[in-house]
């Protein structure tokens, strides 16, 4: 990383397979370049990345894992659409969660720019991240509503430091997330996202924000 902070290059080995189920064939360096702006200082992800000569990792899925990421890649495919229903009440549950004392006067509203959207209509601002970068806002505004409310008022820190729009901030942190997990891609290309497969495979539940409730996988 340069004195700045503007770029970075992370550097890692990959010798051995994520597992007994998940191998790696390959053990080339792996690494990636980019941009401290959107990666955030103090957050490094390490991709793996062939070189000429070596063929391109490979990482298997068992079924479990597929399964997951096939239920994931549908849910990353919804475009927030605010004539559903379903999206309409997430959207108020949002605001619920953020201004509880506050009464919404509507989903097209000037009141939604104190939470940090662009304009009076959040639904302009869900372009890159889609429905699910609004039920993951959800999903933290109710299970960790004090970290949320922290970081939407700027309690803590100097403001005029890490000043930003809190709510369009959210809805990029999902697309960066879907960019670095290679959660689009038929099989995880990088250790990062097989290593998140595996974790979300492994988990005996899963969660949809929007209805507040937990399922069995």
């Amino acid at each position: 990383m340069d004195d700045r902070g503007g770029s970075f290059v992370a550097v890692r080995r990959i010798s051995q397979g994520l597992d007994r189920s998940n191998t790696c064939h390959s053990s080339s360096a792996e690494f990636v370049t980019g941009s401290t702006a959107w990666l955030g200082r103090g957050l490094s992800c390490v991709c793996a990345q062939r070189r000429e000569s070596d063929a391109r990792p490979s990482f298997d899925l068992t079924p479990a894992q597929e399964e997951c990421l096939q239920r994931l890649q549908n849910r990353i495919d919804i475009p927030y659409d605010g004539s559903i229903p379903e999206h309409q009440d997430a959207l108020r549950a949002l605001w619920s969660a953020a201004f509880p004392e506050e009464e919404l006067h509507g989903l097209i509203s000037e009141q939604w720019k104190n939470m940090g959207w662009q304009g009076k209509d959040p639904s302009t601002d869900f372009r890159g991240g889609g429905f699910i970068s609004l039920e993951n806002l959800l999903f933290f505004a109710r299970n960790f509503p004090k970290s949320f409310q922290d970081l939407l008022r700027k309690q803590e820190g100097d403001r005029s430091v890490w000043e930003y729009p809190f709510a369009v901030a959210g809805v990029n942190i999902t697309f960066m997330l879907i960019q670095m997990l290679d959660l689009e891609a038929v099989k995880p290309r990088t250790l990062v996202g097989a290593t998140f497969l595996k974790f979300l495979a492994d988990s005996n539940e899963v969660y949809s924000p929007s209805a507040g409730e937990r399922a069995s996988a």
